[in-house]
């Protein structure tokens, strides 16, 4: 039976209706991927992502705590959509000024507010931006008509330790790009701020020994032979006080600020005059002292394998007293081999201060025997 007219046409336009549907399923998701690469299909989100809020903006000084309190919490959404994209972040934001440029500072997961209001305004982090902005900073590498090379974009909090209502450690990771290259330093820092050490020579018997303190360090699993020393507790600046201070916690020994010798300040100007034991992940500097007395044989013996330290801060101290022939092998504090170093040199060079008017040292204090 032939087919009429009107029945081929229908029939062709049936084929042609189910080719196009099948190409189309075939097709569609080749014109998707597309069309993403084009950036059509996210222009949604990139709306969304410009929406974002700031806090408002201030200094990296005193004000910060009441201009962080005045700004909001964001959700973890919003920070990803301020920073461009970061996926690590997520709480307050706000803008500081570091070197007269604005910078966004971003609490990340489990910092609260109050810590980051904190670290903010904490002396580790305040240093920090004081070296990256003063004379020999980062941020004046290339300094001139064109402004300066490296560019500080922003700053990230991971995690604030308080000492009581104090800061005692704060880790962030700071974006630091090279203008030139477009490339990123590396930027985690550990931040811990200011500390000293005392090299203590006491002479017995026409024989030289140096006093260090045997403590039980976590972070290295083990006990290390190390110089008495500690951290400033605060901004002022007080070394020379907070070094007779741990001299007589540490081995009960009392001294006066007078006695100490600043080796640090032997160095070249260049240097700032510090010690930095561990630049490439923490900011802390360090100043050595040195102590020179002269005391009686039973005082050695008296020291050594003493037990001291503040127990109620988790101090596990002992005290040993080496021959200084014997110090640089010794121990693998670096506090120890820079003093050694600096101290021989200074001396060779006819430049170490000559020993300041010294009382005999007290006898370490019976209590802690």
């Amino acid at each position: 039976m032939r087919l009429s007219d009107t029945s081929r046409s229908l029939t062709a336009v049936v084929f042609l209706f189910c080719c196009a549907i099948v190409g189309l399923v075939c097709w569609a998701p080749l014109f998707y991927s597309i069309l993403k690469q084009d950036d059509v299909v996210p222009l949604v989100s990139s709306v969304q992502e410009n929406q974002s809020i700031r806090m408002p903006a201030m200094s990296a000084g005193a004000a910060t705590s009441a201009a962080v309190s005045s700004g909001r919490s964001t959700t973890d959404n919003d920070s990803r959509s301020m920073a461009g994209g970061r996926q690590d972040e997520g709480g307050t934001s706000t803008i500081i000024y570091v070197a007269g440029l604005q910078v966004e500072a971003v609490a990340g997961p489990g910092v609260s507010d109050k810590e980051f209001r904190l670290a903010l305004d904490s002396v580790p982090f305040k240093q920090w931006v004081k070296y990256m902005e003063g004379p020999a900073g980062l941020l004046r590498i290339g300094d001139g008509s064109g402004g300066g090379r490296i560019s500080l974009q922003h700053v990230l909090f991971q995690s604030v330790d308080l000492f009581g209502e104090r800061v005692g450690f704060v880790k962030f990771k700071a974006e630091v790009v090279d203008k030139d290259t477009g490339s990123k330093l590396p930027g985690i820092v550990f931040g811990r701020g200011s500390a000293v050490g005392i090299l203590m020579l006491l002479e017995s018997d026409s024989r030289k020994y140096a006093v260090l303190t045997d403590q039980a360090r976590v972070p290295v699993g083990r006990s290390i032979l190390e110089l008495p020393a500690g951290m400033l507790d605060d901004g002022e600046g007080d070394f020379v006080g907070t070094a007779a201070r741990e001299v007589e916690e540490e081995t009960g020994i009392h001294i006066r600020a007078s006695e100490l010798v600043d080796l640090t300040a032997l160095l070249d100007e260049s240097t700032g005059r510090k010690m930095f034991p561990s630049p490439g992940g923490c900011d802390e500097d360090i100043t050595l002292f040195l102590y020179r007395g002269k005391v009686s044989k039973e005082v050695i013996e008296q020291l050594q394998g003493r037990e001291t330290g503040l127990r109620d801060h988790g101090e596990l101290i002992k005290v040993h007293v080496v021959p200084y022939e014997r110090l640089w092998r010794s121990s693998a504090d670096a506090k120890v081999l820079a003093a050694i170093a600096i101290y021989e040199m200074s001396m060779k060079e006819g430049i170490l201060p000559p020993t300041p008017p010294v009382s005999p040292p007290s006898s370490p204090r019976r209590s802690h025997l």
